[in-house]
């Protein structure tokens, strides 16, 4: 298994388009093969970060995944909150495995 950690950095002043954006990707992971945990947003104080954790069986199957970026029109729809709203200011992902 791989899980995939996404930290952002987001406008705050932009929370519902980012939560939009979290709905469809949430829905896109699940139906293509992944398991999505959730995305965690600010609740206490003023904060402009953001966490998403989703996992896959496999790099391999992520791989298939991350083919259908930029092709299939659900994901450019979903990127499309993104880009559009300005939302998102930056995010990095990592990696990870689970301790066995």
């Amino acid at each position: 298994m791989i899980t995939c950690v996404v930290e952002y950095v987001i406008d705050p002043a932009k929370i519902e388009a980012f939560e939009e954006f979290g709905r469809r990707w949430i829905e896109l992971v699940d139906r293509h093969g992944g398991t999505h945990h959730g995305y965690y947003l600010p609740s206490e104080g003023a904060s402009d970060r953001a966490l998403a954790l989703f996992s896959f069986p496999s790099l391999a199957e992520y791989e298939q995944y991350r083919a259908l970026f930029g092709v299939d029109p659900d994901f450019v729809a979903a990127d499309k909150i993104r880009d559009e709203s300005g939302c998102v200011l930056r995010y990095d992902r990592t990696f990870m495995r689970p301790l066995t």
